[in-house]
């Protein structure tokens, strides 16, 4: 009589590729967010939630694929600033705001700057659109909005950083 065979733990192929990944979701984080700290926590939640991942049947474990992961994780953390800083909002009112085709060249120092200070909705979305090259209804899958809801938030977002960054030039 044989043995049971012991199939080997799929996660175990995160381990093989941990040294020349964790380089690639950690810079991809750190570029979006401009923060170590947040960076190094995401990226330690990207490798937690690969683990379960891994184990799922089809799943084919690649940098692509905890790219996937991190980019999921950056949106959930900016989701819940968002749903803190709407909390703390309440009380003030939003002024209107409308759609303006900007066709300048930007500086991207002073562009990542004023990202930085944007709420996380915003940031979320044009990081999305315009960073990860993401058309409006992968943007709107991602934040969990529906498509015109999401072109809305775009309008609003591109708005607020040409305010932002218009103002950090004087």
């Amino acid at each position: 009589m044989s043995e049971p065979r012991v199939r080997p733990d799929p996660a175990f192929a995160l381990l093989g590729m941990y040294d020349a990944a964790l380089p690639e979701v950690y810079g991809y984080l750190l570029s979006r967010c401009g923060n170590r700290t947040l960076a190094e926590e995401l990226t330690s939640e990207t490798f937690l939630g690969a683990v379960s991942g891994a184990r799922k049947p089809g799943v084919e474990v690649s940098v692509g694929w905890l790219i996937g992961i991190a980019r999921h994780k950056l949106v959930d953390h900016w989701r819940r600033r968002e749903r803190e800083e709407r909390g703390l909002r309440l009380v003030h009112d939003t002024e209107p705001e409308s759609d303006d085709p900007w066709d300048t060249e930007l500086d991207a120092l002073l562009a990542r700057q004023v990202l930085a200070r944007l709420g996380p909705h915003h940031r979320a979305a044009l990081t999305l659109r315009y960073l990860d090259g993401l058309g409006v209804a992968e943007v709107a899958e991602h934040l969990g909005r529906t498509l015109h809801a999401t072109e809305a938030l775009l309008v609003r977002a591109r708005s607020a950083f040409r305010r932002e960054y218009e103002g950090g030039q004087r």
